[in-house]
């Protein structure tokens, strides 16, 4: 692997990593007060200039945003394929969200707050579909898991902005949001790991020196059944000829295990 892609795969998969940050920071602060409820209450409520701790919420808000957005550039190399791009630009559009709603508290400016979470719900849940299908090849498993992560989002979403009460408004909220944080510490763990292996690869490249690949293998193998199958049929019909007189005296060979014996005068 490219030093520099090396590099850029391990800052970015360590970018997407820290996104977890969110649930220790949410954690502490709803701490701060009383009366919280995650399963009621809404994330929002917790960076409201009126909650104790509320800039610790705000600030991680932004350092999402960041996390997000650098992850993302920095393994632009890795998500080559066309829906790793869609990717990208959809966990940008769910960076700008978080954005917003850590520099404009819903008590401030409710209805850009409302439009930043929004971004960030709906980029988030169809960035991970999308990222889904730009890493299965690299494994089935990672791209169940984030496929599945994703439609747990966008339909969480959907009933959180439309205020389908399958949920507490809480619970829905944080199925919505808590998916991406996740699923891009999943995907960024995995990214590492597949790193890890091609450093290993790397660092002994004569492990494999001089062997054949598997499609050489198959090819020579098609070629040594297509020769034995042609001495095959020289032989049978050699040994026709020879029982239908046609064969000259001299073409016996001892050797030749279809030749009959030579008959001596």
């Amino acid at each position: 692997m490219d030093p520099v892609t090396s590099d850029r795969l391990r800052w970015g998969a360590l970018a997407w990593l820290l996104t977890l940050q969110f649930f220790v920071v949410e954690t502490v602060v709803q701490f701060r007060g009383e009366g919280y409820s995650r399963a009621d209450d809404v994330i929002s409520d917790l960076g409201a200039t009126t909650w104790p701790g509320h800039q610790a919420m705000n600030a991680s808000f932004v350092v999402q945003a960041a996390l997000i957005l650098g992850g993302a550039v920095l393994l632009l190399p890795t998500l080559r394929a066309g829906a790793g791009r869609v990717a990208a630009y959809l966990f940008g559009v769910a960076a700008v969200g978080v954005l917003l709603v850590g520099v404009l508290p819903s008590d401030r400016s409710d209805t850009w707050h409302g439009v930043g979470a929004t971004l960030y719900l709906v980029g988030g849940a169809f960035g991970l579909i999308a990222l889904a299908y730009a890493l299965r090849p690299r494994s089935e498993l990672l791209g169940s898991t984030l496929v599945a992560l994703g439609l747990v989002g966008t339909a969480a979403t959907a009933f959180f902005l439309t205020g389908v009460d399958v949920l507490a408004e809480g619970a829905t909220e944080r199925a919505a949001a808590y998916v991406l944080p996740i699923g891009l510490a999943v995907a960024g763990v995995a990214l590492w790991r597949s790193r890890a292996v091609d450093a290993t690869a790397d660092a002994t490249p004569d492990a494999d020196a001089g062997r054949p690949s598997r499609r050489e293998q198959r090819d020579a193998a098609r070629a040594a059944a297509a020769e034995r199958a042609r001495e095959r049929d020289a032989a049978l019909e050699a040994a026709a000829r020879r029982s239908e007189g046609t064969a000259p005296a001299d073409d016996f060979d001892a050797d030749d295990p279809w030749a009959s014996n030579r008959r001596t005068d």
